[in-house]
């Protein structure tokens, strides 16, 4: 049985095409995932500013291409796109509500999200994002829901953080 994944993959991407995070929910080989990013980026950084915000992929090589059934939904903010692939009957609109509510959940947890929260927190990024979406599958478009879960997930590190600390203090003596 084949399921198939409303997203394909998320890519954070800046002005001048360096990815930030990149996140596929599908196999695809290491060389052909730089292409692809580049390609992607070149495909989306050219369209104008008065245009939609998706794309089909018609031209990206290999499987995402003609015959990939894959369409671009994005948004540019600031130096920054936000760039989810999906398959091309998931609803634009709600791609961009779902690429809203990542930005939107980056802002709260680093205030006023920017590149460097992102090239310098990645870890924190990528667990972000997998509140959201995990193998492709959207878990959760509730802001709070996800702020709850990345909160209680903080305190179990520092909780965590502070055993390890007792247990090392307690070994010196």
């Amino acid at each position: 049985i084949k399921y198939n994944k409303m997203l394909k993959g998320v890519f954070i991407i800046n002005n001048h095409g360096q990815p930030r995070c990149v996140k596929f929910y599908e196999n695809v080989d290491e060389k052909y995932q730089q292409h692809l990013l580049q390609e992607i980026f070149m495909l989306v950084s050219k369209r104008s500013e008065s245009v939609c915000n998706f794309t089909d992929t018609s031209s990206l090589p290999g499987s995402w291409g003609s015959r990939g059934g894959t369409k671009l939904v994005y948004r540019h903010y600031a130096t920054l796109y936000f760039i989810f692939a999906c398959e091309e009957t998931e609803s634009e609109l709600g791609i961009l509500d779902l690429i809203q509510v990542f930005v939107e959940t980056l802002d709260k947890c680093f205030e006023n999200v920017c590149e460097l929260d992102l090239i310098y927190h990645s870890d924190n990024v990528h667990y972000i994002l997998d509140e959201i979406v995990q193998g492709g599958l959207v878990l959760e478009t509730n802001m709070h829901s996800i702020l709850t879960a990345i909160n209680d997930c903080k305190k179990l590190d520092q909780a965590s953080l502070n055993m390890s600390l007792k247990d090392s203090r307690a070994k010196r003596v």
